[in-house]
């Protein structure tokens, strides 16, 4: 399984970190050990600042297309992250360390790629940490779609069934502590829980 992540999918978080939103999808890659489906995000046991970003999850079927969704979080020591990219090297030790691929429930999906970013699927991230919305914005604000992002993706990635999309995190991203509690949703219509992600840091 590979972890297929894609950055700045989201004008007002590009610019909120002083980036220029590109005009084509960009990708890194997670490896599957990054994974962590429960139990607390181990801020501590890391040698650097943790910072959370909430994203649309897609789980891939054999043929590319969308079988199932969920919230993540993609997360990211953002200091590691801007010293390797000012250094021009690879951002893994920012992006790929232990438990930063923490994803909820899978619900599965029959709408397509067209309708993650349809108004009436309405489909809604919300970030929440000790009680406090910092995350909130419907997917379909996203500029840089899932459609698009899967059609370059598929034009040049070895992409197999069970891979997984994680589709860009909105504004408001930050960093974590010992103690914090997290909840991250994702819904749809009449603020429906498709998928929730409920867990503190230690």
């Amino acid at each position: 399984m590979a972890l297929w992540c894609t950055i700045r999918t989201f004008a007002k978080h590009a610019t909120e970190l002083g980036n220029e939103q590109p005009p084509a999808p960009i990708f890194f890659v997670k490896p599957e050990n990054c994974l962590q489906r429960s139990g607390p995000i181990d801020v501590k046991g890391h040698p650097g600042e943790v910072h959370h970003e909430v994203e649309l999850v897609v789980r891939l079927n054999h043929e590319g297309k969308p079988e199932a969704i969920a919230v993540g979080l993609d997360l990211t020591d953002r200091l590691v992250q801007g010293d390797l990219r000012r250094e021009q090297l690879p951002w893994a030790k920012g992006k790929c360390f232990r438990g930063s691929a923490y994803v909820g429930s899978f619900s599965p999906w029959y709408g397509g790629w067209d309708g993650l970013v349809d108004t009436y699927e309405a489909l809604h991230l919300e970030m929440w940490v000790n009680g406090e919305l910092v995350q909130d914005a419907p997917v379909l604000e996203m500029t840089i779609t899932p459609k698009m992002q899967i059609e370059d993706l598929l034009k040049w990635a070895p992409v197999a069934g069970g891979d997984l999309l994680f589709t860009g995190t909105p504004a408001g991203v930050g960093q974590l502590h010992p103690g914090d509690e997290v909840r991250a949703v994702l819904k749809k219509q009449e603020n429906v829980v498709v998928s929730e992600l409920l867990t503190k840091c230690v």
